[in-house]
């Protein structure tokens, strides 16, 4: 159960190695052409993983007018669910499904001054606000953390771009965004945006609140795969439906709820929208926290669990917040 979505045929149109991880697709519809997006947007693809189908978010790259289609990239995470590694299996001239482009990750015009942050893929989505920003001639500054310079995509059309305004770092050779330093550069009524794993967000969102910020002010996009716990393999008990279930240290746990008929409310799937919040009956083990829904405290009390990314180490007891329908 989740948002409805206009689906339609496409063909992959180009693809490029833009790092040695991150690929990038160039998607035409078969029919017609592509629907301009907004800033922030992204596009839902469906993709065969394992054998069944399941569906993948993915920002778009840049504004519309600069691919002829749906441009996204994609990282390899060979220790991921699958989606990224399906993708990469994909050749020029395959045909796939994708929705309409999406938004809630919309960028605003009024602020005096933007501050955006991207770690790793989270650049994504930064790239079409920079450029949007630049070209209405608003004030931006990017800040954008990868692993190493080798993964920092798209750095040399960004510092075209932005210039000084691009601020780069790479974790190899021990380098650290200042993300406070820039919070308190910016002038008061100014905005940031963040993208990028649930550590670097909780890093900004501290340094935002702790600067005096409106929070309304914060915004933030996640793609909700880092945990405190290397994945692994869990036991789950469903008592309403019967169900004794595992879930491998490759699958979601609301992929394995869905495959045994247990229906979820959800919608972002990468742990920001908290419908999938199933209500924890018991608890023989740790909970993953891996979504930036719950607040810190829920997360302590381990009473409710995001099922679209949070993991178990040991066994679970849940209550999903699915009724059956009872005909009277």
């Amino acid at each position: 159960m989740k948002s409805n979505l206009n689906w339609q045929s496409a063909r992959v149109a180009a693809l490029r190695d833009v790092t040695p991880t991150v690929r990038e697709f160039i998607i035409t519809p078969a029919h017609g052409s592509a629907e301009r997006w907004a800033p922030g947007a992204h596009l839902m693809v469906r993709l065969n993983v394992a054998g069944r189908l399941q569906t993948r978010s993915y920002s778009l790259v840049g504004l519309p007018e600069d691919a002829a289609g749906y441009r996204i990239a994609v990282k390899c995470l060979m220790d991921g669910h699958g989606g990224s590694r399906a993708m990469w299996q994909l050749a020029v001239g395959d045909s796939i499904e994708v929705s309409s482009p999406q938004n809630h990750f919309p960028l605003a015009w009024l602020a005096p001054a933007t501050l955006l942050v991207a770690g790793g893929i989270g650049i994504t989505p930064m790239v079409s606000m920079a450029q949007a920003l630049v070209k209405r001639g608003l004030p931006v500054t990017l800040l954008y953390s990868a692993r190493s310079e080798a993964e920092l995509a798209f750095v040399e059309s960004l510092r075209a771009l932005l210039g000084d305004q691009l601020v780069t770092c790479a974790s190899d050779r021990g380098e650290v965004l200042d993300i406070g330093r820039a919070i308190d550069a910016l002038p008061a009524g100014a905005q940031l945006y963040v993208c990028g794993p649930a550590g670097l967000l909780n890093a900004a969102r501290q340094r935002w609140l702790d600067a005096g910020r409106p929070e309304p002010s914060l915004r933030f996009e996640t793609f909700g795969s880092g945990g405190q716990l290397p994945p692994a393999g869990f036991d789950v008990v469903v008592p309403r439906h019967q169900a004794e279930l595992h879930v491998a240290p490759e699958q979601s746990l609301i992929e394995v709820l869905e495959a045994a008929g247990i229906e979820v409310m959800n919608d972002c799937r990468r742990g920001e929208c908290g419908l999938c919040a199933l209500e924890v009956l018991a608890l023989d083990g740790e909970i993953d926290h891996r979504d930036v829904f719950l607040s810190a405290h829920e997360k302590q009390e381990n009473k409710r669990i995001c099922a679209c990314v949070s993991r178990v180490v040991g066994r679970i007891t849940l209550d999903t917040a699915w009724r059956e329908e009872v005909v009277s």
